[in-house]
């Protein structure tokens, strides 16, 4: 699914984004210009970003 459409950015994009080490949506938007031109996809992009690092925080908890 396109979280950014205006430069077809897709919530896997940002997922592997975060994953490969991208810790706060600045950083992403910096990655794949998440938001840079009408705004409407930041809260999306911000939530999805939270929600991947509480993810791999819990999988690192969980392996230690």
């Amino acid at each position: 699914m396109y979280v950014c459409v205006c430069h077809a950015v897709s919530d896997k994009q940002i997922k592997q984004a975060v994953e490969n080490g991208c810790c706060s949506y600045r950083e992403v938007r910096d990655c794949h210009n998440v938001g840079k031109t009408c705004g409407r996809c930041v809260p999306e992009a911000r939530e999805l970003i939270n929600e991947t690092l509480i993810s791999l925080a819990k999988d690192i908890a969980q392996a230690a």
